[in-house]
């Protein structure tokens, strides 16, 4: 049997993989907290029905607003119901029914710990929520913010397809509940990087997965659009972020269990990373796996030779995803992004265009990809401003 260690990286997602041998996933320990876990009843809901809810103590990063948790029903990556969460963070100046954002952060982790969710309300010092003053940009215009745990309860990291999914059904869940006053606001998607997979994800999902919701425009910026290629052109070579790319494998592998297995091809020192990572959040991530490569973690020689694993990369590329948003697209991105294939960012909008949709595109004077998101954020925000005024779209296609 040929098998498969592809190596697919980018700040958001990074992805390794394997076909099946005897081992199995390694599931992140538990969260503690017994909100997060789901009804016995789960596969008698739909997706979007809310789980659970509860209103949050005072939060650091946004002193002026309240915070609810939410637990819903959604779907994973295999059509299985999942109990996933969403943050909703409620301004004090919001007005019933105005505007409401889903905000899909940047969240390169495995364990639970990482969850947004979770580290709204750590001591970790090393931890902090590194898009909060954007956020808060949005909340002073009175906007109410979603911000979905959009790797699902297993903390699939490198699941794009995963991620659209929960986001849409975040959006369900906080509409469905009148204390938060946004029943019948229109909605925004913002995200960058893997956030912003989730939220492209969720843009081109949402006509046939949620079409009742009333998504008025999606921002998404620095978007990995084709995993594959990203796993083609990267191969075995040694990385100072190959952590990143090992916990994507495991995250995918707790995804694609009957299609994945990443774990049996693991040699001693996969192993012992496999073993530190776990259940790490970035910072742990990039320390144990910094220089590393696939060529030292596994001894098998054809780890690139898997079309199986392949074709799960495939179904998480929006390149090769056929859907088309109906709502309008704020794109932006660095034109010399080192991380990610920018062709296929421009295929997708192409094709977006071809097919009737709204794009506007915004290259960032940068060469790199962490810049982007600063530098394209501004305008992203002002841009969902406009859509939520109901003004014209100017440029674009």
């Amino acid at each position: 049997m040929t098998s498969l260690l592809t190596l697919a990286l980018t700040l958001g997602s990074a992805i390794v993989i394997g076909s099946a041998s005897a081992a199995g996933p390694v599931y992140p320990v538990a969260d503690p907290d017994s909100f997060y876990l789901p009804p016995p009843d789960l596969a008698a809901h739909k997706p979007g029905d809310v789980l659970k809810s509860r209103p949050m103590p005072f939060n650091f990063y946004f002193p002026t607003s309240s915070v609810w948790q939410v637990l819903f029903r959604s779907t994973d990556s295999e059509g299985k119901p999942i109990a996933a969460n969403t943050t909703f963070v409620l301004p004090n100046n919001h007005r019933p029914n105005g505007p409401l954002v889903s905000y899909q952060h940047i969240i390169n982790a495995l364990g639970n710990k990482c969850k947004l969710s979770t580290e709204l309300y750590t001591t970790d010092l090393f931890t902090q929520i590194r898009e909060a003053p954007g956020l808060n940009i949005a909340l002073a215009r009175g906007w109410a913010v979603a911000l979905p745990d959009h790797l699902g309860p297993r903390m699939a990291y490198g699941a794009a397809k995963l991620g659209g999914q929960i986001t849409l059904d975040g959006i369900r869940a906080v509409q469905s509940l009148p204390q938060l006053q946004v029943s019948k606001s229109p909605v925004g998607l913002a995200g960058y990087s893997g956030g912003g997979m989730a939220t492209a994800w969720a843009a081109a999902l949402a006509p046939a997965y949620a079409p009742e919701l009333n998504i008025v425009g999606a921002a998404e910026g620095g978007v990995p659009m084709n995993l594959s290629k990203m796993a083609r052109v990267l191969g075995p070579n040694p990385h100072v972020a190959f952590g990143l790319a090992m916990a994507a494998a495991l995250g995918l592998e707790r995804e694609y269990p009957d299609r994945i297995n990443v774990s049996g091809q693991l040699n001693g020192q996969g192993r012992w990373l496999q073993q530190m990572i776990a259940n790490g959040c970035t910072n742990e991530i990039m320390f144990w796996g910094v220089g590393r490569s696939a060529t030292q973690v596994t001894d098998n020689k054809n780890f690139m030779d898997d079309p199986a694993a392949f074709r799960v990369l495939d179904e998480n590329s929006l390149e090769l995803y056929p859907g088309v948003p109906k709502t309008p697209i704020f794109e932006w991105h660095s034109p010399t992004d080192g991380l990610i294939p920018v062709d296929s960012i421009v295929n997708t909008t192409r094709r977006y265009c071809a097919a009737g949709a709204h794009v506007e595109t915004l290259l960032t004077p940068t060469p790199d990809h962490l810049s982007a998101a600063v530098l394209g954020l501004p305008r992203a925000l002002d841009w969902i401003d406009q859509r939520f005024r109901g003004e014209p779209l100017r440029g674009g296609c």
